[in-house]
C-alpha cells in the first residue's frame, strides 16, 4: 500500500472541506432507511435486533476504518475498485467498479420516485413522476457545478438528518424516563417481560441480514478522499468521527423504538413516527415523512456523486470510454455525471410506465452490491496492508488490531451470506447479485484479454501486475471541455 497519489487525484477539484466528508460519512449512514425501514429488522426479533444493530454496526466501523486507511494513503475516486486493482489485478478491481456504479445508478430512480411517492402523501395535488423528476434535475444541475456545491448540500442535508436524530433521542428518553407531562412512560417492559428475542436466533439472523443494508452507502466517503484537502488528515478525522457517532444514534434511536412500540405494532411501518405520536408530539408523522425525503434526497446527490467519480476513475484507467474522463473547467466530470444520471432517468421512466415491475426487478439484482463491495474492501485491505508492513512502508492512518479486526469483519459478512442463503426470501437477491458479478467478471476478462492482444506487451503488463492499475490510456491528461 504505498503512498502516493493516483492521477486522478489531482485531476478532479480538491475543494470539500473536512467538515463536509465527516458529514457526509455520518450523514450516509443515516438514510431512509434508518427512519422508515427499522421496524421491518424489530419485526423479524423483536427487542433483540439491538443485537442485530450492534453486530452490523461494528460490520461498518471496521470496513470504514479499512477504506479509511486506504484512502488516506491513496486518495483516489475509484476508491475501492483501484485498492482491489492494486491488491488482486485489474479485472477484480474493474468488476467492483462497474457493480456499484451499477447499483447507484438504479437507486438514483428508486429514491427520486420514494422520496416523491412520500411527498405525495403530503400533497396528494402533486404528480409523483413529475415531482421525481425535479429532484433529479435540480440535484444533477448541483453535481455539475463545483464540488464544494455538492459537498455543502450534503454537510446541510446531513445535518437535518443529525438533528432529527439527536431531538428523537431527547424525546425518547423523556418518554421512558416518564418526564413528558400527562404521558406515561411504556418503561422497559418488552426487554424484560420474557419477548426480549420472540422469534430466537433465528430472528437475529434474519434482522442482521436486514438491517446490514441500512449502513449502505458509507464507502462514500473513500471516493469522495480524492477531492478532499489534506486527504489523510481528512479522511482519518472523518473515520473517528462518524465511528462513534453511529452506534450512538443508531443504536440509541433502536433502543427506544424497541421499547415503546410492540412487536406486531402497525406503528412499526412508520417507527419514528410511532414513537412521537406516543410522546404525544403532533404532527409526528408529517415531520418524519419531511425527514425521510430529505434523506432519500440526500442518497439521491450522493450516489450521483459517487457513480459520477467512478466512472471517471474506471474511464482513466481504460475500464469504460475515454469520453467519461472528460472535465470541465471547475474540474467536475460532466460527461460522467450526465451519462450516469441517464441510466436513472430511463429507469425512471420505465417504472413510471411499467409500475412495480422494472424498479423491483432491478433492485433485486444489485441488492446485495453493498455487501460485496465491502468484502472486497476488507479483502484488499488485508492484501496492502500486509504488503506495505512486508516492505516496511509508512501508513498515515493505520487500523488497529490488524489483521484480527479485518478478519473480525470478513467472518461476520461470511455469517450475513450465510444467513442469506438460507432465507428463502433474501436467497434469490444473493443469487442474482453474484449472476451479476460473474457477468461483470468475464466481460472484464474478455476486455483485458482483447486489451492484451491488440496491444501486445504494455497491455500484458498491465493485467498481470496486480500493483499496477494504471493503463496505457491514462497516461493521456483529462479532455478539459468548456
Amino acid at each position: 500500500m504505498e503512498q502516493r497519489t493516483m492521477t486522478s487525484a489531482p485531476a478532479l477539484g480538491a475543494a470539500l472541506k473536512p467538515r463536509q466528508l465527516t458529514m457526509m460519512g455520518l450523514g450516509s449512514a443515516i438514510g431512509a432507511g434508518l427512519f422508515i425501514g427499522s421496524g421491518a429488522g424489530i419485526q423479524a426479533a423483536g427487542p433483540a435486533v439491538l443485537i442485530s444493530y450492534l453486530v452490523a454496526g461494528t460490520l461498518i466501523i471496521l470496513v470504514m476504518w479499512a477504506l479509511g486507511e486506504m484512502a488516506a494513503a491513496n486518495p483516489d475516486s475509484g476508491a475501492f475498485s483501484v485498492y482491489t486493482a492494486r491488491a488482486f489485478g485489474p479485472v477484480a478491481g474493474a468488476t467492483v467498479g462497474w457493480l456499484w456504479w451499477l447499483q447507484l445508478v438504479v437507486v438514483i430512480a428508486a429514491e427520486a420516485l420514494g422520496a416523491a411517492g412520500l411527498l405525495a402523501t403530503i400533497f396528494p395535488g402533486l404528480p409523483v413522476w413529475l415531482m421525481a423528476f425535479v429532484f433529479i434535475a435540480v440535484l444533477t444541475a448541483v453535481n455539475l457545478t463545483h464540488v464544494k456545491n455538492f459537498g455543502e448540500f450534503e454537510f446541510w442535508f446531513a445535518l437535518l438528518k443529525v438533528a432529527a436524530i439527536v431531538g428523537f433521542l431527547l424525546i425518547g428518553a423523556a418518554l421512558l424516563f416518564g418526564w413528558l407531562p400527562g404521558v406515561a412512560s411504556p418503561g422497559l417492559a418488552t426487554f424484560t417481560g420474557g419477548d426480549f428475542a420472540p422469534h430466537g436466533f433465528g430472528g437475529i439472523a434474519t434482522a442482521l441480514f436486514v438491517v446490514a443494508f441500512a449502513f449502505g452507502g458509507t464507502e462514500i466517503v473513500s471516493v469522495a478522499a480524492a477531492e478532499t484537502k489534506d486527504p489523510a488528515r481528512s479522511v482519518g478525522k472523518a473515520v473517528r468521527t462518524v465511528l462513534w457517532r453511529i452506534l450512538i444514534f443508531y443504536i440509541g434511536a433502536i433502543f427506544i423504538i424497541a421499547a415503546v412500540v410492540p412487536v406486531g405494532s402497525a406503528g412499526l411501518k412508520s417507527p419514528f413516527a410511532a414513537v412521537l405520536d406516543a410522546a404525544g408530539m403532533p404532527g409526528a408523522a408529517t415531520a418524519i415523512t419531511f425527514v425521510a425525503v430529505a434523506a432519500l434526497l440526500s442518497a439521491l446527490n450522493a450516489n450521483l456523486y459517487g457513480a459520477s467519480r467512478m466512472a471517471f476513475s474506471l474511464a482513466e484507467r481504460g475500464e469504460a470510454p475515454r469520453v467519461l474522463a472528460s472535465l470541465s473547467k471547475a474540474r467536475v466530470p460532466v460527461v460522467a455525471v450526465l451519462a450516469s444520471v441517464s441510466f436513472g432517468v430511463v429507469t425512471a421512466v420505465l417504472e413510471v410506465a411499467f409500475p412495480e415491475k422494472v424498479l423491483p426487478l432491478l433492485l433485486n439484482i444489485v441488492g446485495s452490491t453493498s455487501l460485496l463491495v465491502w468484502t472486497s474492501a476488507l479483502l484488499a485491505q488485508l492484501a496492502l496492508r500486509l504488503r506495505a508492513d512486508r516492505d516496511g512502508i509508512a501508513l498515515p492512518l493505520r487500523m488497529a488490531g490488524f489483521p484480527w479486526l479485518t478478519g473480525l469483519g470478513l467472518l461476520i459478512l461470511a455469517a450475513i451470506f450465510t444467513v442469506g442463503f438460507i432465507g428463502e426470501d433474501s436467497r434469490p437477491q444473493l443469487l442474482s447479485t453474484f449472476g451479476l458479478v460473474a457477468l461483470l467478471a468475464v466481460a472484464n476478462w474478455l476486455h483485458h484479454r482483447s486489451a492484451k492482444t491488440s496491444f501486445g506487451v504494455m497491455s500484458a503488463d498491465r493485467v498481470e501486475s496486480p500493483d499496477r492499475v494504471q493503463s496505457p490510456e491514462r497516461v493521456e491528461p483529462p479532455v478539459l471541455i468548456d
